[in-house]
């Protein structure tokens, strides 16, 4: 038996067992804190939903909070070494509240695996425990809402209410349905009605969509929200931070800077943090790959993306180049299907976790190498011909690079534009840029993310890609752009500014490859080099060769 664990009801104070399996675990992260600050909160603020993006750390957080406030059980010995019992309100409130736990998700479809209906199935498993431990004050036929307000009543008994995936109803069912109607309905009379104030110390709510303020969904109107748009000063409270992760790759002898490129990128209020379950099993498996949608599917991905309101499968393919797209974060949806554009359709996949909002300026991103993974995994298995299509097309551009065959890396260029980004008008280099990086998509399962104007030599290179540590057989890509001056003239500047004296580190093949759109003719030019680094720069151009 794991230090201090207690199980006692199913629903109806859990006790602390889940939590002291967490805090047994070596790779555990303390995020108690946040027991401090629902706690000054809960003065002013005794409803709160705060949402995150699957997986991240939502139901080990439910955890803590049952293990803490749950009544018949001593947690002391868990929480003392922890953050949280640095506040002097820590010990006034542990362990002294009938604490209700729910896993919406789980409990809905245990009930229909019983052939029952979700919410008369789950409240009347709570009534039952609450007429075990108060006999005298409810009865089997009682509401649950009357039953806890009741309970207040005649004890003076303040209950803590905690929903882990409280959105699945919403987000998964339709409107119309029954069981999603009964759910909104158990909310309202539970949290808005008169009562709730004096019978309730703190609901939580916790999932992976917010509340969204509408007629269907007063019920919960009257909840504080933390979303993962928004999370205001609960930001670092769920997800592990920078921080954490570092104290975890250093102990555990993972390279910190390949967990950022993997894992880093989700941007919270201004704080970056990281998908904790990604995180634990990089470090446990000591190797870095996708883990996210292991466990999950691509449907909700599908779904969204086969909508392609106003070119969303274009901006897509945009955002997973390194670029960034405006979006209008105010429309949000929570049910995954009363979508009417794109933007409510990006919204959605950020609360998902496969983008990130950045505040500042208003723009969706792709965070890190994961969910690339994830998104070309969905685009070579899609059944989206468009997507699949695109693959193809950029393995072969790729691969034309690779074979030096600067005519097929230029004609194939132009059918990216002309078929997949014709919405990017030349104006520029930087326009230019953009197609680039998109055209060349695929190259990121070998090399880090693309670096713009990278410094080098006596300049900047437009694109340089660096292979991973784990091909590193791989060329070193140097890309010099040009509008209407010609493919020659690009390398002739990669030569002249010497920006292959920079990465003499590496040992083997880098290829310089120059880009020129002529705006008369509307098409792409290419010329590809290859040379192996020296350590002098006037080595440089006698042993280039040109293709």
């Amino acid at each position: 038996m794991v230090l201090g664990e207690v199980f006692m009801g199913r629903f109806l104070n859990k006790g602390n067992g889940k939590f002291a399996e967490l805090v047994a675990s070596k790779y555990f992260v303390d995020k108690t804190e946040l027991v401090n600050k629902l706690l000054e909160k809960d003065r002013i603020e005794k409803f709160i939903c705060n949402s995150r993006a699957r997986r991240f750390g939502k139901s080990v957080t439910a955890d803590m909070l049952v293990a803490y406030f749950s009544k018949g059980v001593d947690s002391r010995s868990l929480f003392e070494p922890l953050k949280c019992m640095k506040d002097a309100l820590f010990l006034e409130s542990m362990n002294a509240y009938d604490t209700i736990f729910v896993d919406i998700q789980a409990q809905f479809k245990a009930a229909q695996f019983e052939n029952e209906e979700p919410v008369g199935y789950i409240s009347r498993k709570i009534v039952k425990e609450l007429q075990e431990d108060y006999p005298d004050i409810v009865s089997g036929e009682t509401a649950l809402m009357n039953a806890v307000s009741e309970i207040y009543h005649e004890t003076g008994s303040r209950f803590v209410i905690i929903f882990d995936e409280w959105d699945y109803p919403i987000r998964e069912l339709d409107k119309g349905n029954t069981d999603r109607l009964s759910y909104i309905e158990m909310l309202r009379g539970l949290f808005k009605n008169n009562a709730a104030k004096s019978y309730i110390r703190l609901a939580y709510l916790t999932g992976i969509m917010p509340i969204v303020r509408t007629k269907g969904q007063s019920a919960v109107n009257n909840f504080m929200e933390y979303t993962m748009i928004n999370p205001m000063d609960l930001a670092k409270d769920i997800g592990f931070t920078e921080e954490e992760v570092f104290l975890l790759c250093e102990r555990s002898g993972v390279d910190f800077e390949q967990m950022k490129e993997w894992y880093n990128g989700y941007n919270l209020g201004g704080t970056a943090m990281y998908n904790p379950l990604s995180v634990v099993r990089a470090v446990s498996a000591k190797r870095f790959q996708q883990y996210w949608t292991v466990t999950g599917t691509y449907g909700d991905i599908d779904d969204l993306i086969n909508k392609n309101f106003d070119g969303l499968r274009e901006d897509i393919i945009k955002m997973l180049s390194g670029n960034r797209i405006p979006v209008n974060v105010s429309n949000g949806k929570n049910d995954l299907q009363s979508f009417r554009s794109k933007s409510e359709v990006l919204t959605a996949l950020i609360y998902l976790g496969y983008f990130v909002y950045d505040a500042d300026t208003q723009e969706a991103y792709v965070p890190n190498k994961e969910i690339q993974e994830v998104f070309y995994q969905y685009m070579e298995d899609s059944e989206n011909d468009n997507l699949s299509r695109f693959m193809v097309l950029s393995e072969k551009i790729l691969s034309a690079v690779m074979e030096g065959d600067a005519g097929e890396t230029a004609e194939q260029i132009q059918r990216v534009h002309n078929d997949f980004v014709s919405s990017i008008e030349y104006n520029d280099e930087n326009s230019l840029s953009c197609t680039i990086t998109i055209a060349l998509i695929s190259a990121f399962r070998y090399y880090h993310k693309p670096v713009r104007e990278f410094p080098c030599g006596k300049g900047f290179a437009d694109i340089v890609y660096l292979p991973l540590p784990n091909y590193p057989n791989r060329p070193v890509i140097v890309v010099e752009l040009k509008w209407d001056k010609g493919a020659d003239a690009a390398i002739a500047q990669i030569k002249k500014r010497q920006y292959p004296e920079s990465l003499r580190s590496f040992s083997g093949e880098i290829l310089l490859v120059g880009i020129d759109y002529d705006k008369k003719t509307k098409e792409h030019t290419c010329v590809i080099e290859s040379l192996y680094a020296q350590t002098r720069a006037e080595e440089i151009s006698s042993y280039g060769k040109k293709f």
